[in-house]
């Protein structure tokens, strides 16, 4: 909106005025620009109107159903405010829209997605709210819903979009070539984006079970994924870089940057002790979202490697899960790989202090990021 008033209207209009405020109006073409802007203006949403969410949570009497089995220490948390990835997800529609160019179809793409996420994750946790537990959806209701939405993204990329169905694998570079070895055809890719919209929306919803864990570690993981948004939208970069260039993706590294940002503004506020919970609808959200972006700019794999806490924490579920199973129809008594999962519980049952864990996690997720951006000239 802004982009269209400032530069499409207003520049458009005056450019041949030899005017300096005219002029000066010529910076809102960039999108590097826009997207410092966007991630600022999400910040500030988020820090604004963060208090004021706080308090109407606690009014409308929406706090957090904690987990009999889990850790004893979580029994203190009960009842503290959740739902609040609706601050998440405001901020970020409202940041994009103000700074985005909004005639791009990916923008769009990525904002449905990330509301209809943020809606399978309402209803779960309005489901956990009136029935004052903290089960909600069942496991085939989420992932069918879920399902649904990565359909629709494949559609839209079927449909409207020239996308190319190749999958871009890390470190090689042949592999980027649109029409290359690994031209799959979009039917074989709409497993492909299932499999990354589903598997990344639930490894950040498996990762929120600590007081700003989920959150910082969504921080850099989006921070980078913004870095590489850009440079795949760049035909200079791309070509240098031997990324499958997405230039129609160039307005998606505004969407990052306003994620980026109002990850770090619901950080103030969800930082131990936590004032308030993001819930399903963040969690769901953000996982979505970033599994969006990754299709839309050909990063799937590299999304493993940006997102490896994310992908750590799923994984220790998935191990946890198959080795008891396993091992309870071969010897009778299911055997445990961890002491609890996600991972972050097996360390909290060791009595590790949360915010020695949340502070190593997210050490972990400065490293994965730094580890991707590397890989970049290494192909």
């Amino acid at each position: 909106m802004i982009y269209w008033l400032l530069y499409e209207l207003v520049f458009n209009h005056f450019k041949d005025k030899d005017w300096y405020l005219i002029k000066a109006l010529n910076v809102f073409q960039y999108v590097t620009f826009r997207t410092a802007y966007a991630t600022i203006t999400a910040l500030l949403i988020s820090l604004f109107f963060g208090g004021k969410l706080i308090e109407a949570l606690r009014k409308w009497n929406i706090g957090q159903q904690i987990r009999e089995e889990g850790p004893q220490g979580h029994q203190v948390k009960r009842g503290t405010p959740t739902m609040g990835g609706v601050l998440i997800v405001g901020s970020v529609l409202i940041s994009t829209l103000l700074w985005a160019r909004l005639s791009s179809i990916y923008v769009w793409t990525a904002i449905v997605a990330t509301l209809l996420f943020a809606a399978v994750g309402f209803v779960d946790d309005y489901s956990k709210m009136a029935k004052q537990r903290s089960l909600g959806l069942t496991g085939r209701q989420k992932l069918l819903a879920q399902a649904l939405v990565a359909v629709g993204v494949w559609a839209v990329l079927y449909v409207t979009t020239k996308y190319s169905w190749n999958v871009s694998i890390p470190f090689f570079k042949a592999t980027s070539d649109p029409n290359g070895r690994t031209f799959i055809g979009p039917y074989l890719y709409l497993i492909l984006i299932a499999v990354v919209l589903l598997g990344s929306s639930n490894a950040v919803n498996l990762t929120d079970g600590l007081d700003g864990l989920a959150i910082s570690v969504t921080f850099i993981a989006m921070s980078a994924l913004t870095g590489f948004t850009y440079l795949s939208s760049d035909a200079r970069w791309a070509a240098y870089l031997d990324l499958t260039h997405r230039p129609e993706a160039a307005e998606l590294t505004v969407f990052c940057g306003a994620m980026a940002g109002a990850s770090l503004g619901f950080l103030w506020y969800n930082a131990p002790p936590a004032q308030v919970f993001m819930g399903d609808v963040g969690s769901l959200a953000i996982g979505g979202a970033m599994g969006t972006v990754a299709v839309l700019t050909k990063q799937e794999f590299m999304l493993l490697m940006v997102g490896g806490v994310f992908v750590i924490e799923a994984l220790s579920v998935m191990l946890q899960v198959s080795v008891f199973k396993m091992t309870k129809r071969t010897t009778g008594t299911g055997r445990r790989l961890f002491k609890m999962t996600p991972l972050h519980h097996h360390f909290e049952m060791q009595d590790w202090r949360e915010s020695k864990i949340v502070f190593r996690f997210l050490i972990l997720a400065i490293l994965f990021a730094l580890l991707s951006l590397s890989t970049l000239k290494l192909r």
